[in-house]
């Protein structure tokens, strides 16, 4: 198992081409979001531009897609119906799996409730889709219903990306989460083989495994990142990496590493108490400011 650094994650990121444009760095879609649950949608979507992807477009709710505008006007927004749950319907269906197609990655998951209209829309627009596809959070909910119910574990052409926390990773295995505790690196090589997924397992010290058996541990982070928020920012930060044209892999590994990184330095300027996910974007800037300017 090889220690993530500072040195593999900017030998992973390149400098930003002189002769390029939006385009080169990906186009991201991010269904995210609910009436309940709009601040998710956002941290996710600020994520994803911050981490350097060229276009991402937030697929959401009316309530959310207001929200997002008034924070962040970089990025494009597409109204959804509302479904009685108040996340996105299942009836946006067709015209999700229409982005979708010029979409290079898509980002499923952060705040979008655990309703019979995510397990939807996961079922299929994770299934199939070309790109990489990121599945965090209610996404994550969803594969696990989808799995106790005895369906397949929804597979993209492209490549699959899954965050789970270890209670997320409980559900999605049937494992206690003492097993899980007991061998994390074990655990999460395993699942990462057998879905051939790049699975992140979350936590104090998280662990990356890539489909092809690499093994990362991070040690970046602190106990800071303990508040709600701080899942979606990584989920939008992995997802933009990859837009970026990262392998699923390295994008999440960077991922990891840049979101400690960052919430460590936040830390010192507003304390573990003090600081919000949403103040870490400003030190991620500031890392990337001294490796490229």
């Amino acid at each position: 198992m090889e220690q993530l650094s500072e040195g593999f994650v900017f030998t992973c990121i390149r400098p930003r081409a002189q002769e390029s444009h939006k385009g080169s760095y990906g186009r991201l879609l991010a269904v995210a979001g609910s009436r309940r649950y709009r601040g998710a949608a956002g941290l996710a979507a600020e994520g994803a531009l911050r981490a350097g992807a060229g276009i991402v477009t937030l697929a959401s709710v009316e309530p959310v897609v207001a929200a997002v505008a008034a924070r962040l006007p970089e990025c494009c927004l597409l109204p959804c119906p509302e479904g009685a749950d108040g996340g996105v319907s299942a009836g946006a269906a067709e015209e999700l799996l229409a982005a979708r197609a010029g979409a290079d990655v898509l980002l499923m998951g952060p705040g979008m409730g655990n309703t019979p209209d995510t397990r939807a829309l996961v079922r299929t627009l994770a299934g199939g889709a070309a790109g990489t596809v990121v599945l965090d959070a209610d996404a994550l909910n969803a594969v696990s219903a989808l799995l106790a119910a005895g369906e397949a574990l929804p597979r993209p052409a492209g490549s699959l990306i899954l965050t789970p926390h270890p209670g997320e990773m409980a559900r999605l295995t049937g494992l206690a989460p003492a097993e899980i505790a007991a061998d994390r690196p074990g655990v999460a090589a395993r699942y990462a083989g057998a879905w051939g997924c790049t699975l992140v397992l979350k936590g104090h010290h998280t662990i990356v495994a890539a489909p092809d058996g690499r093994l990362w541990l991070n040690t970046t982070g602190n106990a800071g990142l303990a508040r709600g928020g701080s899942g979606d920012v990584l989920a939008g930060m992995t997802a933009g990496l990859a837009a970026c044209g990262l392998p699923a892999p390295e994008a999440a590994a960077c991922a990891v590493w840049l979101h400690g990184a960052a919430a460590d330095r936040t830390a010192l300027r507003l304390g573990q108490y003090g600081m919000l996910p949403h103040d870490i974007l400003t030190d991620l800037g500031a890392i990337f400011a001294e490796n490229y300017r």
